[in-house]
């Protein structure tokens, strides 16, 4: 991506952020951003160029370095003011002090174990049944996917940002858009809905090789 794209989506995604903060419940952060071991190599290099309040959302799965990772990104990112989640793993999030735990759908019944011991807890629906069983699961905001066509090998069809959004206003719990979120898609969703994404973020604050 040539420097003037790369600054053009920014400025993009900043007004989008700033768009999804305005209406967000006082403590969720504008824009969320998950780790992937394969498709974002060095999630702490991301972090550090994020803008401040972004959260992190950092999914090891099964990494055998992630006790070290989850250390040091958690250590960056209080310094650098985002909130810092760790995916399915309450215990690494307790044992570095993360923020909070982000739950997949499947274990969400655990939330309720460990609320309280976290300042924030999200969780993942994958259809409106889904985000619907959410609302009393004892969680802050749910990550609603797929919102748009995504590349990502679990993809599913995606809602469209027509049903998107008709799903975000009808939830009494905040959600975030996830998957195909990127600069050009996330205008579409941030008057409703959070800002979750992966490529879409690291595209533009991730190393450049």
């Amino acid at each position: 991506m040539q420097q003037e794209d790369r600054n053009r989506a920014e400025r993009k995604l900043h007004a989008a952020a700033r768009a999804a903060g305005r209406h967000l419940p006082l403590g969720l952060p504008p824009v969320i951003y998950l780790t992937d071991p394969a498709r974002t190599p060095d999630p702490v290099a991301t972090m550090a160029a994020l803008p401040s309040s972004w959260a992190v959302i950092y999914r090891h799965f099964g990494q055998p370095e992630r006790n070290h990772i989850a250390s040091r990104a958690n250590s960056d990112a209080t310094r650098r003011h985002h909130p810092f989640l760790i995916a399915g793993d309450p215990q690494l999030a307790a044992d570095v002090g993360a923020d909070g735990v982000h739950w997949p759908f499947a274990r969400v019944a655990e939330a309720r174990r460990w609320r309280g011991r976290f300042a924030l807890m999200t969780a993942s629906a994958h259809s409106p049944d889904q985000l619907r069983s959410l609302q009393d699961a004892g969680i802050d905001a749910a990550l609603l996917s797929t919102a748009f066509a995504s590349a990502s090998p679990s993809a599913r069809n995606p809602l469209g940002p027509t049903r998107f959004r008709q799903l975000a206003r009808a939830s009494r719990l905040p959600v975030y858009a996830l998957g195909g979120v990127g600069a050009d898609t996330a205008r579409a969703i941030a008057p409703v809905a959070g800002i979750a994404g992966i490529e879409g973020i690291e595209s533009l604050y991730g190393p450049r090789i």
